[in-house]
């Protein structure tokens, strides 16, 4: 791919972060990223992988998560475009903890993990930045966690809907129908729950007319109460 395409993709969707960088830093931004397309469910990195690079999704949707007892597999996070991923483990210095995968046709791009570390070593406005994405998301993980814990099926439910809505919004045609379409079994993974217990859910909420259901899309249509349930469900 030419540097002006990569260039243009760095100055556009990756802003943050170019907007921290002296010219140097950006010109060995531009020599070192590269793109990489990926189709729907392929896995992108495993766990106990070392990890090499860090991560930025330019287009489609990403899904982290860890494998669990029994065959379970719990979702930990859903990444928009324009979001990093893939270096805590780096930092931490061991090999990846849980594993990432698309969810539909994606377009990444990869930085070798060593040139970050360089450029935060003389960056300082670039390390604060990494500092503040791990901690907002070690933050929105002790949130998770409680919430998976503490709340009822219908209340975790309502929860994955909403971060489904809040990460990814409507469709525009209709600013109603969530602009993702997820098995339900991933579904079900986002909320700690058994695929039957997620499809049983869904139809109650169905009946209640807070929601539409139409194979894999959902329509949210009072989302006033969708967002009480998930608060005090």
């Amino acid at each position: 791919m030419v540097k002006s395409t990569i260039e243009k993709i760095l100055t556009e969707e990756l802003a943050e972060i170019w907007a921290l960088l002296t010219n140097e830093e950006k010109r060995k931004l531009i020599d070192n990223f590269t793109i990489h397309n990926y189709k729907k469910n392929q896995i992108i990195y495993a766990e106990k992988e070392d990890p090499e690079y860090l991560w930025a999704l330019i287009d489609g949707k990403v899904k982290k998560y860890k494998d669990g007892v029994g065959g379970r597999v719990q979702i930990l996070r859903l990444v928009n475009p324009g979001q990093y991923f893939g270096y805590r483990a780096f930092f931490a210095g061991e090999p990846y903890v849980s594993s990432a995968a698309t969810i539909e046709p994606s377009t990444l791009g990869t930085l070798p993990m060593s040139l970050v570390e360089e450029m935060i070593s003389k960056n300082n406005r670039l390390a604060m930045f990494f500092i503040h994405e791990l901690s907002r998301n070690l933050g929105n993980s002790d949130t998770k966690i409680v919430n998976l814990t503490q709340k009822h099926i219908r209340g975790r439910l309502a929860e994955a809907l909403i971060v489904l809505l809040d990460t990814y919004g409507y469709e525009e045609d209709d600013n109603m129908t969530l602009k993702i379409y997820m098995a339900r079994e991933d579904l079900a993974n986002l909320s700690n729950m058994t695929t039957s217990n997620a499809i049983r859910t869904l139809s109650n909420f169905v009946t209640e007319k807070i929601i539409v259901v139409d194979g894999r899309k959902i329509k949210i249509l009072n989302e006033p109460m969708l967002r009480k349930i998930s608060k005090f469900g």
